[in-house]
């Protein structure tokens, strides 16, 4: 009995570990993230932008600088919403996909050099993503409300009882696919 309960007082202790490193790790990248806002002011305003990793040639934009802005306007506020959906424990976090995939859409066509209006039509492109989510978000809604009505449960309880607890950031992927 000794054996098993201090294997599992060990498994313990390594996932609050963990999470603590995670946690760590997240709290970090966000309040830092004005410095990672600003990093496009260290890109040249030239249209050919050479460093030791890559070149990159903005010809849509005509200066590197300007579409590196653009990108950490898109990209930072992209990565704070995968965050929300990655740790969110509401049932509703499903909906966190609609404007994670309009950033994904618009990063994408910043760097497609023939579209030059970045903002312009994405949501003819989000209307598949917002044809599943929306859906199936109201019916999640109308069975808690179902439920809620034929039982004497509350509101807390019927989200503690949709709510999809997978083991870990793997298991929320896994999930999808």
């Amino acid at each position: 009995m000794t054996e098993k309960s201090s294997k599992y007082q060990r498994t313990v202790k390594n996932l609050g570990r963990r999470n603590l490193i995670v946690g760590s790790i997240i709290a970090t990248f966000i309040a830092t993230s004005p410095y990672l806002f600003y990093l496009y002011e260290s890109v040249p305003q030239t249209q050919v932008w050479n460093t030791f990793l890559f070149t990159y040639d903005s010809q849509g934009w005509g200066d590197a600088n300007l579409s590196m802005w653009i990108l950490t306007g898109k990209a930072i506020p992209l990565i704070f919403l995968l965050i929300w959906f990655f740790t969110c424990r509401h049932w509703w976090y499903h909906t966190l996909l609609v404007p994670i995939s309009m950033y994904v859409y618009q990063i994408i066509t910043l760097f497609n050099e023939d579209i030059f209006k970045v903002d312009e039509f994405q949501l003819i492109y989000l209307v598949p993503v917002m044809a599943i989510i929306v859906p199936s978000i109201y019916l999640i809604r109308a069975q808690m409300f179902s439920k809620l009505n034929d039982a004497d449960k509350s509101l807390q309880e019927l989200e503690d009882e949709f709510r999809i607890k997978p083991t870990g950031l793997w298991g929320k992927i896994r999930q999808y696919f």
